[in-house]
């Protein structure tokens, strides 16, 4: 299975501007650029990779933990993940430092301790957190 999404970048790495495009159409053409990586907060400017990371992140724990759950006997209503990603500037350079999963699940039948158990699982298995190991991922894990 191969996933694919495309960016187009003009002009330097301060003034230029690019977009993002995805097959699926989610992204399409979608604006990416400094000032939205670096100054836009509110994220009016557009996208930036580190979002995105965090977008898929969030994702696919949730998704991990999802079957983890179901297949214990606990089928969630609901799981919201907040995934926060902290880029840092040292060194002169920017890197990716850590990710913050914060979960929060509708989940009937089950106690606070077999939810964490396998929240944490999904944690350390789900396919983004297996590719972002070079990084600290942190964890709150909790039920509605």
């Amino acid at each position: 299975m191969k996933r694919k999404s495309s960016a187009v970048w003009h002009g330097t790495g301060m003034e230029g501007g690019g977009a993002l495009t995805t097959p699926s159409g989610v992204l399409q053409n979608t604006p990416y650029s400094f000032a939205a990586r670096f100054k836009s907060e509110d994220g009016t400017a557009g996208t930036n990779p580190e979002e995105l990371i965090a977008a898929a992140h969030a994702g696919c724990f949730s998704m991990a933990l999802s079957f983890g759950l179901t297949k214990a006997g606990f089928p969630p209503n609901e799981l919201k993940t907040d995934a926060i990603l902290n880029l840092e500037n040292k060194d002169g350079g920017f890197s990716i430092a850590s990710i913050q999963l914060d979960v929060v699940g509708d989940v009937p039948n089950i106690d606070e301790a077999k939810f964490i158990e396998l929240a944490k699982d999904a944690k350390e298995n789900c396919p983004v957190s297996k590719a972002l190991k070079a990084i600290e991922i942190t964890m709150t894990a909790k039920l509605k």
